[in-house]
């Protein structure tokens, strides 16, 4: 006969005719259980769940897996977050974490499996950077599982993480600034060249800029709104990512002599689509008035670069070069920040 070790009356231990060791434990009728190699191991099991119950651990909903659990996490975070954070959070569970760790229960879901986990997406040539975003994402879903009571503490928090091999930075210098604005004469992102060198701004905020948002007499530009492209919906405006997004940047006389000469040409470009100009008032549309396309703009400073002779970069690097001419002239770094 099976031996049985009775533990306060909610669980017991038995080892099986195989040697293994089962245990079961039960609350308000309903019950779980674990097999163990030993009896050792069994019963520090049965302890860890008599203590989780004991600090309110809700059984029947740790039964659940990961994957049905961030299913409904995802739905239930819909409500608050932006489409664009959704639909990455989406991506990263469906592309990363459910094939790994989908069927795993939370109850049995630890910090040692989910660092293999890790090891795994790296060894399989997933990326340091996407490895990280699956961990913000995985740790900001079990914080909400221990507040639903169906985990006792993160098993993400504490996971050891990859780190980024930090490259040099690339940026153009004093001297290749006018080289890369010479070349780029004529091109219909010319003015939004001089605004990213002089500024700093990103992509999706020089996209979002309207007309309305540049004072000419004051010579300021008020940065309130960015494109954000969430694919299956299109493109939509949002707010900036932090407070500190939403700022009011002056420009030099040079910026705005490149804008006027935009704005002209913009105006002849409007005629020439004969009513088929798509009114959103934007200082950085596309051909038709809608919000510009990130392709191309890549195409056209890649062409640009390669027709100056200069160094390959990513046009974020302009940024970069932004930060390094103001640090440069004598800008406190609070204010280049």
């Amino acid at each position: 006969m099976a031996k049985k070790i009775r533990g306060h009356n909610e669980g017991f231990v038995h080892q099986r005719s195989n040697g293994t060791w089962r245990v079961q434990i039960y609350l308000d009728g309903k019950r779980t259980g674990k097999t163990f190699k030993t009896k050792a191991e069994a019963q520090n099991w049965l302890q860890e769940m008599q203590y989780q119950l004991h600090r309110g651990f809700d059984l029947e909903g740790s039964q659940i897996t990961l994957g049905e659990y961030l299913q409904q996490w995802l739905d239930a975070k819909s409500v608050s977050a932006r489409e664009t954070t959704i639909y990455q959070y989406r991506l990263q569970v469906k592309n990363h974490i459910i094939p790994y760790l989908g069927d795993v229960h939370l109850k049995d879901l630890h910090l040692a499996r989910i660092e293999r986990f890790y090891a795994e997406l790296i060894a399989s040539g997933v990326g340091v950077r996407t490895v990280r975003y699956v961990h913000g994402v995985l740790h900001r879903a079990l914080e909400k599982a221990m507040q639903y009571d169906l985990v006792i503490r993160n098993p993400a928090h504490g996971a050891a993480q990859p780190k980024y091999a930090h490259k040099e930075m690339t940026v153009l210098d004093e001297y290749q600034v006018p080289q890369f604005l010479i070349a780029a004469r004529g091109s219909s992102y010319e003015a939004l060249y001089h605004v990213a060198i002089k500024t700093g701004m990103r992509q999706g905020e020089m996209f979002g800029l309207k007309w309305t948002d540049l004072q000419w007499q004051s010579g300021t530009l008020l940065v309130q709104r960015q494109i954000k492209r969430v694919p299956g919906s299109g493109w939509q405006f949002a707010e900036p990512k932090t407070s500190a997004g939403r700022r009011t940047i002056r420009l030099g006389e040079g910026t705005l002599q490149a804008l006027r000469i935009h704005r002209e040409r913009q105006e002849r470009q409007k005629k020439g689509t004969n009513g088929g100009w798509q009114e959103h008032g934007l200082i950085f549309p596309n051909s038709v008035g809608s919000p510009g396309d990130p392709s191309n703009l890549r195409k056209d400073f890649l062409r640009i670069l390669q027709s100056a002779m200069l160094p390959m970069l990513r046009f974020h690097d302009l940024c970069h070069t932004a930060a390094s001419l103001m640090l440069n002239n004598g800008v406190p770094p609070i204010v280049v920040s």
